[in-house]
């Protein structure tokens, strides 16, 4: 199905319930499989990455497929693998079997796991055989995903001899690193991070309730729309002011945008901005998921910035440097915007109708993945939604 989007007055006024965290979400899933101690999750992400997660920690079948959630594919990989004489088919949908999981497989296989790939050499799907892994010392690219180190964090207390991972080369989404080993702590496992090296010993998880905090990535989309209104109050709920969340920048980052964000008894309230200061660059090597809302902003604004470490961005749901440069191009045009199954571009491209008067959102369920009242909430910023007479897709 796809929607029509508009804004009658260009002026935003709402309160808005964000989803939660699927990342902190996902994170703790893994946790609570690896921990011997049951342990609550309360306020657990709904997006389809998140249940894609627990329909596979829970499924009875030797053969899981995680569709499009590639946080989920790379977290299983290395949990699978530990899962001693259990047998599993890992795959998920086309585009996964396009996104390499190389550096992942060649780090477990160093630790001991076996893990065979069933088509193409290097990509999904792959053939996973649960061993005893002794763990050990092992080096892996920090250039090419967070998400593969975070994998290799979450199982390394089970292993007899511990980890002790060297990251070669420039690291890419630091703050998950850091929100992967700030979980790990919350549940009583240590680590040491020297240089480029990460080291942690075998240790237990320790079980503990945890109430998952709202998602810093998907306030980003309200920032976006902060930004191109004429007059805004938006009231985020559920964020939290210490947040582990490296995505938080989007305060800074908006604040040169012309929103301004201060937390006021708990719930933060994004207003206008009377100045301006665009950067002339922004390094988004830190901060990767923020390119889209950051991109579609400036260009909604009339305004550029040299925006760059986004080497991880072409192996996403989509190559999201080319699509967003080719939906700009549409929108100029007829104001159309592919998707391309991308849950990022569907969320980022919907507030530039605050621009154009309106914009066409074409396969409206990707933002299922991450933010599934997305829709819902933009009616309650009055936000006109219209689905149009076509095919679901």
């Amino acid at each position: 199905m796809n929607y029509k989007i508009s804004h009658l007055t260009n002026e935003v006024n709402c309160e808005i319930d964000l989803p939660s965290s699927k990342s902190i979400s996902n994170r703790l899933i893994i946790i609570q499989a690896l921990c011997k101690d049951k342990f609550q999750i309360k306020n657990l992400s709904e997006s389809d990455d998140t249940i894609s997660l627990q329909k596979a920690l829970n499924s009875n079948n030797n053969t899981i497929d995680v569709g499009a959630a590639g946080t989920s594919f790379r977290f299983l990989t290395a949990f699978l693998s530990t899962l001693e004489r259990e047998e599993y088919i890992l795959t998920g949908s086309e585009r996964m079997k396009e996104r390499p999981i190389k550096q992942l497989v060649d780090s477990l296989r160093k630790l001991g796991a076996k893990i065979k790939y069933i088509e193409e050499e290097n990509f999904p799907p792959l053939r996973i055989v649960g061993e005893d892994l002794s763990g050990g010392k092992i080096q892996i690219d920090g250039s090419v995903s967070s998400q593969f180190i975070s994998a290799l964090l979450l199982i390394a207390p089970t292993l007899e001899k511990g980890l002790k991972l060297e990251i070669i080369g420039k690291l890419v989404s630091k703050p998950y690193i850091s929100m992967t080993l700030n979980l790990m702590k919350q549940f009583g496992v240590h680590h040491l991070w020297e240089d480029n090296i990460i080291s942690i010993k075998n240790q237990k998880y320790i079980g503990k309730d945890y109430e998952v905090e709202s998602d810093w990535s998907s306030a980003s989309f309200w920032f976006e729309i902060a930004a191109l209104s004429n007059y805004c109050k938006i009231k985020l709920n559920g964020l939290t002011q210490n947040s582990i969340q490296g995505d938080k920048r989007v305060m800074e980052l908006f604040e040169s945008f012309g929103v301004h964000s201060e937390f006021v008894k708990g719930i933060l309230t994004l207003t206008k901005n009377k100045t301006k200061n665009i950067p002339n660059a922004i390094d988004l090597l830190k901060n990767p998921d923020l390119y889209q809302p950051v991109k579609c902003t400036l260009f909604g604004l009339g305004e550029e910035s040299d925006l760059t470490g986004l080497s991880t961005l072409k192996d996403k749901e989509t190559d999201r440097i080319e699509s967003v440069k080719r939906g700009l191009q549409e929108l100029n045009k007829n104001k159309e915007v592919e998707t391309c199954k991308d849950h990022r571009m569907a969320m980022s491209f919907s507030p530039l109708c605050l621009i154009f008067g309106e914009v066409q959102i074409n396969d409206i369920k990707v933002v299922q993945k991450s933010y599934p009242d997305f829709w819902k909430d933009l009616e309650k910023g009055g936000f006109k939604i219209t689905p149009l007479n076509q095919i679901d897709n």
